[in-house]
């Protein structure tokens, strides 16, 4: 599957926990199951610590789960391996290669990035991806790595600067959500907050309202 437009791109990004034990896709494939087919999702495979085989047989079965969801499955990193399982996309680091060089043997996949600054920002819509994710915007223990928040006026300038829709993440809520829609970001990503499938649909419920408006 293939996304041209930012009009068919879903403006919710579930990010997987990076936790996945075996690559048995429990906790994603239960995520999968309570999405609201009112909600499209782009849903985010993240597990960087599996091996390329276990990598495979879970992108199948995520895959397999979501063929009756309204979602679009995307594999952090590992192109090959998203073109075998046939999903929808990948998602690139900011430190992988410049997206051109990835689309130039996947095709019209979906191609995303992430970027934690206006700089890398503007090189990575350059460089031909359908949408980037910038954090992190506030703060959260998964994104500490790169550092402090970056705000909500940071986000702003990137909005304002590239012209490929940008996902905010890094302590998204449904109450700072908003904050980041009115400085231009196109949709909201995360990857805490939507673990726990018990506050799940309604976290989705309130997210589809904050999106529609």
């Amino acid at each position: 599957m293939s996304i041209n437009t930012p009009a068919m791109l879903p403006r919710l990004c579930i990010v997987s926990s990076g936790t996945d034990p075996d690559g048995s896709g429990m906790q994603i494939r239960r995520q999968l199951r309570l999405l609201r087919p009112s909600l499209p999702c782009l849903l985010q495979i993240r597990e960087k610590h599996l091996d390329a085989a276990v990598l495979f047989r879970l992108s199948l079965a995520v895959k397999e789960e979501a063929a009756s969801r309204n979602a679009l499955i995307l594999l952090n990193e590992r192109a090959d391996i998203a073109m075998a399982a046939a999903l929808d996309g990948v998602h690139l680091r900011e430190s992988s290669c410049p997206a051109g060089k990835v689309r130039s043997f996947i095709g019209r996949m979906l191609t995303g990035k992430s970027v934690h600054s206006l700089e890398s920002a503007v090189k990575a819509a350059e460089s031909g991806v359908d949408y980037l994710i910038f954090g992190p915007v506030f703060d959260t223990p998964s994104k500490r790595q790169y550092g402090a928040p970056q705000g909500s006026d940071a986000l702003g300038a990137i909005c304002r600067t590239v012209s490929v829709p940008v996902f905010a993440i890094g302590g998204i809520t449904p109450e700072n959500a908003p904050l980041c829609l009115a400085e231009g970001a196109y949709g909201v990503a995360a990857l805490s907050l939507f673990t726990d499938t018990v506050t799940l649909p309604e976290l989705l419920e309130t997210f589809e309202k904050l999106l529609a408006s």
